[in-house]
């Protein structure tokens, strides 16, 4: 059995995240009576573009991040990419809100999170040594016996 142990954390971690941000634009829904769309109102389409920006990043990171680590195994930088990435994601919830500097921030570090990992992978393909086995096939004949 094979268990990515940075993959499944951060994995978990984004589960968490992903309800969190359901919850937030839940709770503008409620407040506001709205619910189906976004019903022309602002705090509500900015709740839903977070989640859904959320989303949007999401499935590509952690795709990553697992092929990653099973490429080249569960090492410190690579919790600290998936650790940096789920901040990044609150950050930029928190300034969809209105703390436009955690949007940006979250904007940035999401970026670059999906850069490295895509660098990394592409590096872990092309650069990593591989052996070519050559073997010599030698005719062989059968003689009948006499």
């Amino acid at each position: 059995m094979i268990i990515l142990p940075i993959s499944l954390t951060i994995a978990a971690g984004a589960a968490l995240l992903n309800l969190w941000l359901s919850v937030r634009v839940g709770r503008v829904r409620t407040k506001e009576k709205v619910f189906i769309g976004d019903g022309g109102n602002d705090a509500l389409t900015r709740r839903m573009r977070a989640h859904s920006n959320f989303v949007e990043n999401t499935a590509f990171v952690l795709i990553l991040l697992a092929l990653v680590e099973l490429g080249v195994g569960s090492s410190m930088w690579l919790w600290g990419v998936g650790a940096l990435y789920l901040v990044g994601r609150i950050l930029h919830a928190l300034g969809m809100d209105g703390m436009m500097w955690g949007r940006m921030a979250g904007t940035v570090i999401t970026m670059l999170t999906q850069l490295g990992l895509a660098i990394t992978a592409l590096a872990i393909v092309y650069l990593t040594p591989t052996s070519v086995t050559a073997t010599k096939i030698v005719e062989t004949e059968v003689a009948a016996p006499k």
